[in-house]
């Protein structure tokens, strides 16, 4: 009877090339979303690119003309009503 025990491990079919395709996928859809992650909670300091022109301050930009106040589409004109006869 104990000769009939069977301890070997269990047969585990070799894993097929989509199902190894979507295990790599996987991991580095999960790589790429911590990336995005650290990128929005650690900032990295802007670095300006030294040229021989003088940046233009922003003041010195042309300023907009405000535009001006569209009607509103909710505010339609009252249609007038027949008068009564």
């Amino acid at each position: 009877m104990a000769s009939d025990l069977d301890f070997s491990p269990p047969e585990v079919p070799e894993p097929t090339f989509l199902e190894n395709l979507l295990r790599y996928g996987l991991f580095l859809g999960a790589i790429f979303q911590l990336i995005c992650v650290l990128a929005i909670i650690v900032p990295l300091p802007k670095c300006h690119e030294v040229d021989g022109e003088p940046a233009a301050p922003r003041s010195a930009e042309v300023p907009r003309k405000p535009r001006a106040a569209a009607p509103a589409a909710s505010k339609r004109p009252k249609k007038e009503t027949k008068k009564k006869r």
